[in-house]
């Protein structure tokens, strides 16, 4: 069911139409529509769908958007190894927020072995590619390692290009932190 009219509902018929005609970047927005209910009511299955499609067809926004539903079990059932799989492959394609998950499963050892060292690599990558999100996990890195000054200036790009919500926890993660002088971030 489409959603009342206006910008969202027609980006949302704009998208389907290109969609059909195979180009990839639409069928990956469809998806990210039916994901965030964009001029469509949300639907975490046919979002999957989409983001599946394109992956297979080689999009890497797709692949990482249908590795992100795999891990978080949204649309799909939750495959995290499948997920890490498609995860290096958008990452292998310059995907840097995909470098930056693949750092998480290596922090959090989801179904491979526990790696700091490998995560803070993977962390370094997605900040160097301009991952907000990658940035702040190499900032973390770089404090527990003691290169303070240099977590610092990582911590200050990550609060430039972060979403309001992920600066929030940016900042509260730091006023917790054992690290007074990045408080002032």
């Amino acid at each position: 069911m489409l959603l009342d009219s206006g910008p969202p509902r027609e980006g949302f018929a704009w998208f389907a139409k290109a969609a059909v005609q195979g180009h990839l970047m639409a069928l990956n927005m469809l998806g990210r529509c039916y994901d965030l209910g964009w001029g469509i009511a949300i639907d975490k299955r046919r979002a999957a769908e989409c983001f599946r499609v394109a992956a297979e067809r080689g999009f890497e926004w797709g692949m990482y958007n249908y590795a992100t539903s795999l891990t978080l079990g949204e649309g799909v059932r939750e495959d995290k190894a499948a997920a890490l799989g498609w995860f290096e492959k958008a990452a292998a394609m310059g995907n840097a927020k995909a470098a930056n998950y693949i750092g998480s499963f290596h922090e959090d050892g989801w179904v491979v072995a526990k790696d700091m060292a490998k995560a803070a690599d993977c962390y370094a990558r997605a900040a160097e590619g301009g991952d907000f999100r990658g940035a702040f996990n190499h900032a973390r890195m770089l404090a527990e390692a003691g290169r303070i000054e240099e977590a610092r200036g990582w911590i200050a790009r990550s609060l430039k290009a972060a979403t309001p919500e992920f600066a929030e926890k940016v900042r509260a993660f730091l006023a917790a932190s054992p690290w007074p002088e990045l408080r002032t971030c």
